[in-house]
């Protein structure tokens, strides 16, 4: 199992190119099963997650080939409609074959996708969805054993709370179901209307995504179609929040800061320069300590989840004290104890965490228990006196993209320990 060793104490100089979304690939390249035409994405990240679900999308019958960061997808022909537990498992995103499938072959068995490190996730919404559009739906030792013989149809769906997996995937589904769909409290992050305009780029007809309401008229066929997967707005927050905890200055290239949303706003005031760019943002650490901050994360635009670790590991060496509630997932500060092992004072009650900023941590052994956790242990390794050894970094490789190369060429220490 590899890990990464790191040195920490060394200001980032540079420039970072930011790859496209992980959360908006898996999505898209779930819509290349609703066609029997070419799909192609530009911008594609290489992924574990991508590669895992290209497994998964080869056994339904699609075609792949990946040069350099373009993704040619061909669905031709369906040649299995059950996602396997072996598969599904492994990545939550891979249940979202459910939607396309059924649309386009009227049938479908999937694996439940089972627990995941940081809550529960229920799928229960992403099942009312496709109920309300016409399929019966049993659940079968494990399995979701799904048919709409006679296709699927519009319907009204109202989220009980704003869903980012279920949105998607009553988008996806809504597309061939005869008729008008409405999706009233539907999530608003950036990867929904990457993805909707991923659809319409296909012949979809999909309106209002990135808003409360989403309406979709279905049509009969969608057709192929080349489009590039949006900025990772999660790469882009983590890698300016690095220049937080370890100084420098870095030129994020190839995103958008508008991504961050209240993300943005919080950096500032934490005590970081940026500037906007054509074509990205400019990060810099001013002389001193950041200021500690009290964030609560919460549905786009406001405070991402997947950015509270990584907000956390600078707030370890902030000036004051900062409070951090989590309000999306029930068991995510799991790096918080492992962020103590590195000298961090971080007392947790409930869904909340209190940060008490301390002048310097220093490198310890500690292991990652998820994606974004992962790169907390990296931006606190970056900033800390001495060594820190990241243990069960596959994880990392989930969701960052050439890490190791993209922080060495900025003056990291860093470096990859396989095992």
């Amino acid at each position: 199992m590899d890990k990464l060793a790191i040195i920490g104490g060394r200001a980032l100089y540079g420039a970072i190119p930011i790859s496209g979304a992980k959360n908006s690939a898996l999505k898209v390249m779930a819509a290349s099963l609703l066609t029997d035409e070419p799909l192609t994405l530009t911008n594609a990240p290489r992924l574990a997650d991508v590669d895992m679900l290209l497994r998964l999308l080869a056994r339904h019958g699609a075609d792949a080939a990946f040069d350099d960061a373009t993704l040619r997808l061909h669905a031709r022909d369906i040649a299995s409609t059950e996602a396997p537990y072996d598969l599904v498992r492994k990545m939550r995103a891979s249940f979202n074959v459910l939607g396309p499938l059924l649309a386009r072959e009227g049938r479908a068995k999937v694996s439940l996708p089972g627990g995941c490190a940081i809550g529960a996730r229920p799928v229960d919404l992403h099942l009312k969805a496709l109920t309300a559009m016409g399929a019966a739906i049993e659940l079968d030792e494990g399995y979701v054993v799904a048919s709409a013989p006679r296709g699927l149809h519009g319907a009204h769906i109202a989220f009980p709370f704003v869903s980012v997996g279920a949105t998607e995937h009553a988008m996806l589904a809504a597309t061939l179901a005869r008729g008008g769909t409405v999706l009233e409290n539907a999530a608003r992050e950036p990867e929904i209307a990457d993805l909707a305009d991923c659809l319409n780029a296909m012949g979809a007809r999909i309106a209002g995504a990135g808003g409360a309401t989403i309406e979709i008229e279905g049509v009969e066929r969608l057709h192929g179609a080349t489009h590039r997967v949006l900025p990772d707005r999660i790469e882009t927050g983590a890698y300016a929040m690095a220049v937080g905890a370890a100084g420098g200055e870095l030129t994020l290239s190839g995103t958008d800061a508008r991504l961050l949303g209240a993300a943005l706003p919080v950096l500032e005031e934490a005590g970081l320069e940026i500037e906007l760019l054509d074509d990205g943002l400019r990060v810099k650490k001013s002389p001193g300590p950041c200021r500690a901050l009290d964030i609560v994360t919460q549905p786009f635009p406001g405070f991402p989840t997947d950015l509270q670790a990584q907000f956390m590991a600078m707030m370890a060496t902030a000036e004051g004290v900062s409070k951090i509630k989590e309000t999306i997932f029930e068991n995510r500060f799991m790096h918080a104890p492992e962020l103590a092992r590195m000298g961090a004072k971080i007392s947790v009650d409930g869904q909340t965490a209190t940060v008490r900023g301390v002048p310097r941590l220093k490198g310890a052994p500690v292991m990652a228990t998820d994606l974004r956790a992962s790169m907390s242990l990296v931006i606190a390794g970056l900033a800390a006196e001495g060594q820190t050894m990241i243990n069960r970094v596959y994880h990392l490789d989930r969701g960052f993209e050439r890490l190791e190369e993209k922080l060495t060429r900025c003056g990291a220490l860093i470096e990859r320990i396989k095992e």
